[in-house]
């Protein structure tokens, strides 16, 4: 099986990636959906710290892997039974999943996140919201310099997009 590590992210028109403290304000029913099945083809999910703080991740159908400075989550996500929770860059993060859990990584991390993990990302997956004024603006320029447009689809207002790394 080849490696692959895709970033998935949903963001504003204004580059925001939270409404309200968390990503689901931004987010349709339809992306939520198309987030989902896209867990069934990856092999682990790695997110930071700041998301398991933000967001709902108490039950996820593929290990959860949490790399953060602290040794806590919230208990919501303590309780998931397929939590790893790791104190380690995301860089080794990466490996070590690929090397102990399976090649295919899903990141659902943060701006933040994203930033450190970028050299590492194969592919980044983003869902354009018809959505502004959140909070935690990503520079999405900057974030793709490296990548190419593979892919585009549209559902009403949003605008799914797939990109992958230009070697």
């Amino acid at each position: 099986m080849k490696q692959l590590v895709r970033a998935n992210l949903v963001i504003g028109i204004d580059g925001s990636t939270t409404l309200n403290g968390g990503s689901k304000g931004l987010s349709s029913r339809t992306d939520r959906d198309r987030f989902h099945a896209m867990r069934k083809e990856f092999d682990v999910i790695l997110i930071g710290g700041e998301t398991a703080r933000n967001e709902p991740y108490g039950k996820t159908p593929i290990p959860l892997v949490v790399i953060s400075r602290s040794s806590t989550v919230p208990v919501m996500v303590a309780a998931n039974p397929m939590l790893n929770l790791w104190n380690i860059s995301p860089e080794v993060a990466i490996k070590k999943c690929q090397a102990e859990i399976g090649k295919k990584v899903l990141i659902e991390g943060g701006p933040n996140f994203l930033k450190a993990a970028l050299p590492w990302i194969d592919e980044i997956s983003i869902t354009r919201a018809n959505v502004s004024e959140g909070e935690n603006q990503i520079d999405l320029d900057s974030l793709i310099k490296d990548f190419s447009l593979i892919s585009e689809t549209s559902t009403g207002a949003e605008k799914y997009q797939l990109f992958k790394r230009i070697n």
